[in-house]
């Protein structure tokens, strides 16, 4: 990709960085709960729950699922979308399971499910394509947390359908005790003869704290009832090293760290190409929090992040893999919160954050891909307000509000009318839209007898539209598509009504969300039934046979839909505590005319047995997702599946003196019926099949 003038040199990078510098102290909790409370003591140790107990966040007025390390190392899988799957509410794109599976929440995907990490976004090209990985690896995870419904008066409009926020100490928190501290986990996996380790340890110096981690993983082709899936492998690797300076109003840190991946795009086409993708990301960020004693400001606190991303669309070309397309991100973000002091009123206590939040993108392609997206730059500059008001201790209200900035410069290419190859070549012509973006919620969070919490949220939230979506104009391989940008798309938005239902302690546990949305010019992939090859002029003529056609369009569109997960402690068996769970989760959606939203997940109904004390935890789980027969035009209907799953593991602590703290081991069973599944939401789910039986086996030493 040829540099412009917009461009973001790694110096600048490296500077930006800096500017920030590196520090850690103990983290307050917020006054205005935005993500999901952590214990002072550390990610991992999350909320003091037992393994498998199921954690309910009670506090928050929108839903927010976390997922804790120890669930992380038991589930094993190699991306976000894999280890969120049965989550309910939340899907894989399965693109190419095990190397790229974007997570997918509530029947939204892409430019509307923001990824990032401890805050930072991804910064990545995999809200561009589904065979586009993310480059954060859940073996980096120390907690996942989903934040489900529209969270973007917080991060942004690219929220606008949910959060996945991945948390460790990357970026030192806390100094924590004199000493080395640090973990070290792997596992063996049967279906994939896959095999993955981390390692990573924590120390302090004075007022400096340390930490510096290390993973990677290498798996095959895998297994599926119909035999291999050809060209299935992944292989990842990564690492990061922080420090933060700590003293005694906070903190400030930075670390560094960086992703590579290869991995191959399974189907018909792409494995007998060997079609691969080979990713290689370098991140600069930078955190930290400043605390006063002062009457008006609590505290400040920022993040800031910068990367440069790249990765290689490659093919076999005369016996060698040759390099046919390559995309590339350069990008800057960064965000600063200021809690102010709460304030007493006539109607109860008033808790106030105000943030500021800037983005900067460089996105280019070249290759065979320089024709579906010539250099784009975006631009954009927020601000957002929080306002909590305490009615009583047992009644909240939160107002918040967000206005954005956004200018998405590239190149507009003008199709002839009905897309006919007939009337020529598409013209094209530099263009800037400029969107403006605002957002606004109220919420109710009223605290019931028996330990119940009940919220209400109506949310007013607008997007503008990305990149790819105005720009994009001619042949992405890897994903077999041509598509076709609309630089005329205007802001999408939407109004959503969410209720709520929670009980977070005792023996029964329940979270329970229903939630209705309703989108103006909701904007989509839209397949038009032609295919193409690898230009305009030959989609449709019978010519072209290779990629189907894709259109970015806009309609009006209806959600709504329902998330239910519960766990009950029935008694004490053989020392330990026996239980059952259950879940169920459906999403529906149809456009103003009342025909289907395409790639929507079906009905997804479930439940298992448990039992667990100090050292054991065992679980059987079914999980039985509908046939989905509510077919958008151009989509095949897809059966429905029953997916059993079971694990075992075991907890001990080690004596003193041994050199360790704990360790863990335990053995997890996936899809043990070997049932054929095909994931209704992704674009190659007719070519591709999920994993077929397998047997993890993985261990964890603390010391």
């Amino acid at each position: 990709m040829r540099p412009d003038r917009h461009a973001l040199s790694p110096a600048s990078l490296v500077i930006l960085a800096l500017a920030a510098s590196p520090a850690s102290a103990q983290t307050a909790l917020p006054e205005i709960l935005i993500e999901a409370p952590r214990n002072p003591d550390g990610a991992s140790r999350d909320l003091g729950l037992t393994d498998g107990q199921l954690r309910i966040i009670d506090r928050a007025f929108v839903p927010v699922t976390v997922i804790p390390e120890s669930e992380i190392r038991r589930n094993g899988g190699g991306t976000l979308g894999d280890q969120l799957n049965t989550v309910p509410g939340v899907t894989g794109s399965s693109f190419a399971p095990g190397g790229a599976s974007r997570p997918i929440i509530r029947g939204l995907d892409n430019a509307r499910i923001r990824i990032q990490e401890n805050g930072i976004g991804a910064q990545d090209v995999s809200d561009l394509s589904e065979d586009h990985a993310v480059p954060i690896d859940p073996l980096a995870a120390e907690r996942i947390e989903v934040i489900r419904g529209p969270a973007a008066l917080r991060f942004g409009s690219q929220a606008i359908g949910g959060v996945v926020n991945v948390t460790n100490e990357r970026i030192p928190t806390r100094l924590g005790p004199p000493g080395v501290s640090g973990m070290m986990t792997g596992g063996l996996s049967s279906v994939d003869r896959g095999i993955d380790g981390a390692a990573r340890v924590r120390g302090s110096s004075g007022p400096w704290a340390f930490s510096a981690d290390i993973f990677g993983r290498n798996a095959g082709d895998y297994a599926t009832p119909q035999g291999r899936q050809d060209n299935s492998f992944a292989r990842t690797f990564g690492g990061s090293f922080g420090a933060s300076y700590v003293f005694d109003q906070g903190y400030i840190g930075a670390a560094i760290a960086q992703f590579r991946s290869l991995y191959g795009i399974p189907g018909a086409g792409s494995a007998a190409d060997r079609v691969r993708i080979d990713m290689v990301q370098t991140r600069l960020t930078s955190k930290g929090e400043i605390r006063f004693d002062g009457a008006i400001v609590d505290n400040v606190r920022f993040w800031l992040g910068g990367s440069l991303y790249r990765h290689n669309e490659q093919a076999l070309d005369m016996g060698a893999f040759a390099t046919a397309s390559t995309f590339r991100n350069e990008e800057l973000e960064g965000r600063v919160e200021t809690a102010f002091r709460p304030f007493e009123t006539g109607f109860g206590t008033l808790n106030t954050t105000f943030g500021v939040q800037f983005g900067a993108q460089n996105l280019g392609t070249s290759g065979e891909a320089g024709g579906l997206l010539a250099p784009t730059h975006t631009r954009t500059a927020a601000a957002f307000l929080f306002n909590e008001l305490a009615l009583s201790p047992t009644t909240r209200l939160q107002a918040a509000a967000r206005i954005e900035q956004a200018r998405v410069g590239g190149t507009a290419s003008l199709f002839p009318a009905g897309l006919d190859p007939a009337g020529g070549a598409p013209a094209e012509l530099a263009a800037v839209r400029n969107f403006a973006p605002m957002s606004a919620s109220l919420g109710l969070l009223q605290n019931l007898p028996g330990g119940w919490v009940a919220s209400l949220t109506g949310q007013y939230v607008e997007r503008a539209p990305r990149a790819q979506e105005l720009y994009s104009k001619g042949p992405h391989e890897a994903s077999g598509t041509f598509e076709i940008g609309d630089p005329n798309l205007s802001k999408e938005r939407a109004q959503t009504i969410e209720l709520g239902l929670r009980r977070a302690q005792g023996a029964w546990r329940v979270d329970a969300t229903a939630f209705y949305t309703r989108y103006s010019g909701f904007i989509y992939k839209r397949l038009t039934g032609l295919t193409c090859d690898d230009d305009f002029a030959t989609c449709g003529s019978g010519g072209g046979t290779e990629l189907r056609q894709l259109t970015f369009s806009q309609q009006d569109a209806t959600f709504y839909g329902t998330e239910l997960r519960g766990q009950v402690d029935l008694g004490e068996i053989a020392g330990g505590t026996f239980g059952i769970e259950g879940r169920y989760d459906f999403v529906r959606a149809t456009f103003a005319g009342g025909a289907n939203v395409p790639r929507i997940p079906p009905h997804r109904l479930g439940g298992g047995l448990f039992w667990r004390d100090a050292n054991w935890f065992a679980r059987v789980t079914l999980l039985h997702a509908f046939a989905q027969n509510q077919n958008a035009a151009e989509e095949t209907p897809t059966p429905g599946y029953n997916l059993l799953n079971a694990e075992l593991s075991y907890r001990m602590a080690l004596k003193p003196g041994s050199g360790a703290e704990s360790l863990t081991f335990g053995l997890v069973g996936t899809n043990l019926l070997n049932a054929d599944i095909r994931n209704h939401v992704s674009f190659k789910k007719d070519e591709v099949l999920m994993p077929g039986r397998g047997l993890r086996f993985f261990t964890t030493v603390r010391f």
